[in-house]
């Protein structure tokens, strides 16, 4: 092999990190879908054809349907927003603040029951925040540009 052709030294400490990060990048994708998915289908989408239960739910609350139409609809942007690059973080941010209201509703309207699940949601919407916090300054020139 000529030196113009032969590849740069590499180590085996180099494939294997390489190969961890490309696992990580995986395994973090899979995780955007999963909760863009849950958001989407599960949480929003009751909210938005006012299924019985979530009806009921803001009804106890004493917020009605508008609240729960804008709730819906806020979780179904967030999960969208959570497939596109230059969204994913502020989406994670932005889904995390809502978990943080959705705690506070399961403690004060219904004593506790289900309050652990919006904090457990907000651990993997934290790590995506972080992960790709990258994406907020293309998002940062995007907007300027305008």
């Amino acid at each position: 092999m000529s030196e113009t052709t032969a590849p740069l030294s590499r180590t085996a400490s180099d494939d294997s990190l390489s190969g961890r990060r490309r696992a990580a990048r995986v395994a973090l994708r899979t995780v955007q879908v999963l909760l863009a998915l849950f958001y989407g289908l599960a949480s929003a989408l009751p909210k938005l054809i006012a299924h019985p239960s979530a009806v009921e739910a803001f009804d106890k609350i004493g917020w009605g349907s508008g609240a729960m139409y804008t709730i819906g609809a806020l979780e179904l942007a967030g999960g969208v927003a959570l497939l596109i690059p230059v969204l994913q973080s502020v989406a994670a941010i932005a889904l995390s603040a809502l978990m943080v209201g959705a705690f506070i509703v399961q403690l004060t309207a219904f004593d506790g029951q289900n309050a652990a699940t919006p904090l457990i949601l907000m651990v993997p919407l934290a790590l995506i925040a972080w992960a790709r916090r990258g994406h907020n300054a293309d998002l940062l020139r995007l907007v300027r540009r305008r």
